[in-house]
Order: structure tokens, then sequence, then C-alpha cells
């Protein structure tokens, strides 16, 4: 076994982690729009050549809003899968109902989160960031899916959030505190999260034979290429929020070239990171050492 992740201690642990919206969020704090909200690993706006300083750091506002966003968008999907996960085990473990009701508890407390973050940015920042949606047909397409593709799609979801605050958001002392704080208490819960999305997964691939494992793979991948979908969408909407908020029209080559780059760092952020981290890569390895090396052939066209 390659964890040792259990019902019990993870509902301890995420009651040491829980914390309050109004905590972090308090009324009347503020945005720091003088300085980035995003790592550059993720935002990868310093290698916008044809931006200045000024113009690469309102590349990278928007880019933070449309990570908080989208992830309450993503958590509107994880909640109601959570919930139907739970739902069977009602009159069974008392420490797996408690953790898996607990999980969708503390996803509603995100979504209600970053919706209050999303009206703090717009006040500050002075213009419309325009988002992918609606969230309840991007839900209703990554839902309908078999429910082993969906748990693995969350998972990789879940490490993502780790691996982002822990290697590029954690050390970073030029972002600004307030948005740095919001992540690092997401960081904080989706850490139980990612550990309980993993008994899921085990669960739900429990006494399927190989060709059961590759075909939620293939849905798996399915949904991978829908969100794809969804982020070159979005790498236009960020540009669209970039003239918007700089009065600046990007000549249309430039424009050609900055969203096929603003997509790949997308890719990477929401995509790459996930795939690639190595207690995802664990996870598929032991429920199929097949699975896992079909994901390292297609994961690094998403790094």
């Amino acid at each position: 076994m390659f964890h040792d992740y259990n019902f019990t201690s993870v509902l301890s642990s995420s009651a040491r982690a829980a914390w309050q919206i109004e905590d972090i969020l308090p009324e009347g704090a503020t945005l720091d729009f003088t300085r980035p909200f995003m790592p550059e690993n993720l935002a990868r706006t310093s290698a916008a050549d044809c931006l200045s300083a000024d113009e690469q750091r309102v590349l990278n506002q928007i880019r933070g809003h449309e990570y908080l966003v989208i992830f309450g968008l993503v958590e509107e999907f994880i909640l109601p899968f959570v919930l139907d996960h739970a739902r069977p085990q009602l009159n069974g473990d008392d420490a797996r109902v408690r953790a898996l009701l607990n999980f969708a508890g503390e996803e509603a407390k995100h979504i209600e989160l970053f919706k209050r973050f999303h009206g703090r940015f717009i006040a500050g920042f002075g213009s419309d960031c325009a988002v992918i949606g609606p969230a309840d047909a991007i839900g209703a397409e990554v839902l309908r899916h078999d429910p082993l593709a969906v748990a693995l799609a969350i998972l990789q979801i879940e490490w993502m959030t780790q691996r982002h605050y822990v290697d590029s958001v954690r050390d970073d002392s030029d972002l600004d505190p307030l948005f740095k704080s919001l992540l690092k208490h997401h960081w904080m819960e989706e850490a139980q999260h990612a550990r309980l999305d993993t008994l899921i997964v085990e669960a739900l691939a429990e006494g399927r034979d190989e060709a059961g494992i590759q075909s939620a793979l293939d849905e798996y991948l399915e949904i991978g290429m829908f969100l794809d979908n969804g982020l070159k969408m979005q790498a236009e909407l960020n540009l669209d929020a970039f003239e918007r908020a700089t009065g600046r029209k990007l000549a249309e080559d430039e424009r050609d070239a900055l969203a096929e780059q603003q997509h790949q760092a997308l890719r990477w952020t929401y995509l790459g990171s996930g795939m690639t981290h190595p207690k995802f890569v664990a996870t598929l390895a032991a429920i199929s050492p097949a699975a896992r090396d079909r994901i390292a052939e297609i994961a690094p066209a998403f790094c």
C-alpha cells in the first residue's frame, strides 16, 4: 500500500485545519493591485514579451481571478459527486460518513469564499473578467461519465492544488498577501480532500478488471479534453479582460501568439500539474500500471 489514509485520521485532520470565511476574508479586507496574485510558474505572464511589466502584472491578476473563480466552478460538481458517494453509506461506518459529509461541507464553503473573492476583485480591479460556464452545464457534462473517471478527474484537481501551493505559492514573497492567504487556507482543507478522494478512487476501482479500468480511463481523458477546450476559451476571455483593463487593443499576430502561450499556461495549471503529481501517479499505478503508463505518455502535452 502506497499510503496509510483512513477516514478517521482524515476527519481528525480536517477538524484541526478548519477555518471560517470571515476569518480569512474579513469585511474591509482589500487586494493589493500593485502586486502579482499568481506565482510565475503558473501564470507564465513574464514570458509574454509583447507586454510591458505593468501589463504582465495586469494579466497575472486576471489569471488570479480566473484561478479562484474556476475553482469555485469545479467545486460545484465535486460537491454533488461527494454527496452521491456518501449517500449509500449513510447507515454504515460513522467515520466514513462524517468525513465525506465534512468534505462536501468544506467544498460548499470554498464555493462561497470564491464568490465573495470575485466581488472584492471586481470592485478593486475596475473592469469585468469573464469566466467559462455556466457551472451547471460544465458539471452536467463531467458528472455524466463513469464515477471512477469523475473520481480520477477530481483526484487530479485535489493533488494539483497541493502542488501549486507547496511548489509555487508558499515561498513567493512577491504575491499579494490576501490572495496568498486564500490559497493557503484552500490548500489546508484540500490536503484532506485529496486523501479522501484517494479512498473514493480505490473503492470505485475495487473489483474492476483491467478492461473496466481502461474504460474508465478513456472517460477520464474525455473529461480532460472537455476541460482543455474550456481552457482554450478561457485564454481568450482573459485576453478580452486584459484589453478592457488596459485599453490596449492587441495586434492580431500578438493576440494569436499570446492566446496560444496562455492556453499552454492554463493547461499546465489545471491539467499537467495534477496529471504528473507523484501521488496521483501512485494511485494510478496501484489500480493499473497500464493506466499509469498511458497517462505518462499523454501528460507532457499539458506541461
